[in-house]
């Protein structure tokens, strides 16, 4: 036996215990006073880390309660601009652009779309259509709005100059927008064959309104007018 572990084999002997019970309980007591020498040396850190977790929680809570917030504010805004914009006469016109304005600045990728769309309207009703063509071009080009309001955006600033806008900028926009995953593609072949029309290319624009009458997926709306307008161009 080594003599270094004799007093080990005393004690246990003494104490009626196996020298494994012995060597454990002292590795235990090691491990616990190098824990606690470790919680001495860091606790300031672990303290300071601990209120750097509840601080940031604290921060997230409060930033989620003011986004809620917010989006109640311009929710408010928009929906009173809405009902001033169905209203009639221009001085609740002119109060609906504002607060759509103010929503456009200050609200939620949504919110801005829809109310970049509401106001374009309201710019195109009242004849300012320079401002309508901007601000659907704006929502067309805008990469955070929802790619169905961009499309729609498309749409509309191709409609409202098909009689007078460029033909091969109304072309290339009207054409992606017919592709035929497009939800928007019956209403973007329609205005394709009006500007056929505009153009004098009378047959290409009888196959799109033919194709149009017997489109299933189209709207009952875009098939009765190319009926209709078939009819007048006897095709």
């Amino acid at each position: 036996m080594l003599p270094a572990l004799s007093p080990l084999w005393s004690a246990a002997s003494k104490l009626g215990k196996p020298v494994s019970d012995i060597f454990d309980e002292v590795d235990e007591e090691l491990r616990a006073d190098r824990a606690k020498k470790l919680l001495q040396r860091y606790a300031g850190l672990i303290i300071t880390a601990a209120m750097l977790v509840v601080a940031a929680v604290g921060a997230w809570k409060a930033w989620q309660w003011y986004q809620a917030r917010e989006t109640a504010r311009v929710a408010n805004i928009y929906l009173s601009a809405m009902r001033e914009a169905d209203a009639a006469g221009a001085p609740e016109h002119q109060e609906a652009l504002s607060g759509f304005a103010s929503v456009s600045a200050q609200g939620l990728p949504g919110y801005r779309t829809l109310a970049r769309l509401r106001a374009a309207a309201l710019k195109a009703d009242s004849g300012d259509l320079p401002t309508a063509l901007a601000l659907w071009n704006d929502v067309a080009a805008d990469s955070s709005a929802d790619r169905l309001l961009r499309d729609l955006a498309s749409l509309e600033w191709a409609q409202h100059q098909i009689d007078s806008g460029d033909p091969s900028l109304l072309q290339a926009r009207l054409k992606a927008l017919a592709a035929p995953d497009n939800p928007w593609h019956a209403l973007a072949e329609e205005q394709l064959a009006l500007l056929d029309l505009r153009l004098g290319k009378t047959d290409q624009a009888r196959t799109s309104l033919r194709h149009l009458a017997q489109d299933a997926t189209a709207p009952n709306g875009v098939r009765g007018r190319a009926s209709g307008l078939l009819s007048r161009l006897g095709g």
